[in-house]
């Protein structure tokens, strides 16, 4: 096994995602704001490349979800950063009550000034209608559910499993317009790419899953090298073969004196889809 992945130039834009591109434009004139969801573990990879072709000059609130498995510390960096550039950020932990109260009340106070030049005019408040949108699992079902306050959207740890655009009622004088996950059509750049299998945000097939546990590994060793060992008791991923018969060792994995290398593949991205590990957050201010 090579412990560098190569580069690569993925294609993967299902033609949902170009549909939901269409359909954003006919209902363009409805939006008021935009929720835009990011993977609070990689707040850069993890945003949509081309986001203001698509939203243009409407009000956005940056929505980082993940707030319970991310580092704080690094994506607090990262709020900074997109604040600077004059965007509003929330990060949020989808299971807690209290931050949905957040987004409605952050909403309202985005929304105000429009609500006020209504009031002058003698018209009835209006109601907020609201995109949901970002890419594959960062938890836009979710958030549109517990919104909505009953299952509106179908929930999934895997890419893809919202195929169609609908708008959705919810108590607080608030509709929002349900996305699919929309990605860019090429992910050309490699630490992106890797980002976003790591995560799975990126259907599992897309790269080789060796390619995308040993970037894991290394990833793992040069920021959170405590939580490597904790996990997986070594130290350091030098010598991947080593490593892989490590692991392999320790879930069982070794036949004959071979290594089952997918499945110690599958084991470490699943160790982190099921949020085995946690306080990570894989992109960093400056892309060092």
């Amino acid at each position: 096994m090579d412990n560098r992945q190569n580069s690569t130039n993925i294609n993967w834009y299902p033609g949902h995602m170009a549909k939901t591109r269409r359909l954003i434009s006919e209902k363009y004139k409805l939006i008021d704001i935009v929720y835009e969801l990011v993977d609070a573990r990689i707040p850069y990879s993890s945003k949509i490349k081309d986001i203001y072709d698509v939203i243009k000059n409407k009000p956005k609130l940056l929505i980082m979800t993940k707030k319970d498995l991310c580092d704080i510390k690094i994506t607090q960096k990262w709020i900074n950063y997109y604040e600077n550039l004059g965007t509003k950020v929330l990060l949020v932990d989808l299971n807690n009550n209290a931050d949905y109260k957040k987004i409605i009340e952050t909403t309202l106070e985005m929304m105000n000034e429009t609500q006020q030049k209504r009031e002058k005019k003698g018209w009835k408040e209006k109601e907020i209608r609201a995109l949901v949108i970002g890419i594959p699992n960062v938890g836009k079902s979710t958030l549109i559910n517990k919104m909505a306050g009953r299952h509106v959207a179908d929930v999934g740890n895997n890419p893809g499993v919202t195929k169609s655009v609908n708008w959705l009622k919810t108590p607080y004088n608030l509709s929002l317009l349900d996305t699919p996950g929309i990605l860019w059509p090429k992910l050309n750049d490699n630490k992106i790419a890797f980002n976003l299998a790591a995560m799975t945000s990126i259907k599992q097939e897309v790269l080789p899953i060796d390619e995308v546990a040993v970037y894991i590994l290394n990833t793992l060793e040069k920021y959170y090298p405590e939580l490597l060992k904790e996990r997986y008791k070594i130290t350091s991923t030098k010598d991947i073969e080593e490593t892989y018969e490590i692991i392999g060792k320790s879930i069982g994995a070794i036949k004959n004196g071979e290594v089952d290398y997918d499945r110690v593949s599958k084991k470490i991205i699943n160790d982190i889809k099921m949020e085995h590990i946690k306080g990570i957050t894989f992109d960093r201010v400056g892309r060092e």
